[in-house]
């Protein structure tokens, strides 16, 4: 697998902060979230320092391997976490944090795709419900060559799609009922790209399954 290692041909976005007026979603752009600085140092490490492996998926009743490598982290309290998922390495933990600050949302792990060229992709999908509960809050960051992120209405087949370059270092915030109502894709593309590492941040339901039970407990010492 051959990877390229250019971060001076990646480019900022240049919208600033901009809040999507979209029917049934909250849908949140910041450009330069990091610095071309911070976001060249972090491709390099993750490019080259993250356990990479394929995604296998079952695609109408068969198993294929996704167009795109992955990696998995959560925090080793969530409750049935698997016991060999990797620690969260420094920078990881420190983009949380900066994520954690701007949306006053705790995560308790991480999902990261590499789209190692335009043969990589992601089609068409909402995220699975029992996973990160029906309307999650998700997190997402990009570091590397700039690729379109679309969204189309689930129902409303009038309503037009929406497109947006995701850029080396911005950021995207989804919540309320944009995973109840929209889908999103990351399109391969024939055009000679070079690799992007995406990000997403999310509240795995153990987590939530464990305040529940933590609530329960609290509650039968009343009794």
């Amino acid at each position: 697998m051959q990877l390229f290692n250019d971060t001076a041909l990646f480019t900022s976005g240049t919208k600033g902060t901009v809040t999507f007026d979209l029917p049934d979603a909250e849908l949140l752009l910041i450009d330069n979230f990091f610095s071309k600085d911070e976001a060249d140092y972090y491709y390099e490490q993750m490019l080259h320092q993250t356990k990479w492996k394929a995604y296998e998926m079952t695609l109408f009743e068969k198993n294929v391997t996704a167009p795109r490598m992955i990696a998995w982290y959560e925090d080793k309290n969530n409750i049935d976490c698997n016991t060999e998922v990797s620690d969260w390495t420094p920078e990881l933990l420190t983009i949380r944090k900066r994520v954690e600050d701007q949306t006053a949302v705790a995560f308790n792990s991480v999902l990261l795709n590499l789209y190692r060229d335009g043969n990589d992709g992601v089609a068409w999908h909402s995220d699975k419900e029992h996973n990160s509960g029906k309307n999650p809050t998700i997190a997402s960051v990009t570091f590397g060559e700039t690729r379109l992120f679309r969204l189309r209405h689930k129902f409303n087949k009038d309503q037009k799609q929406v497109e947006i370059p995701l850029h080396h270092g911005s950021f995207l915030l989804m919540s309320g009922t944009t995973n109840s109502f929209w889908q999103h894709q990351v399109p391969k593309t024939a055009r000679e790209v070079l690799p992007r590492i995406n990000l997403t941040f999310r509240q795995t339901n153990r987590n939530l399954q464990q305040s529940k039970m933590q609530h329960l407990d609290q509650t039968m010492k009343l009794y």
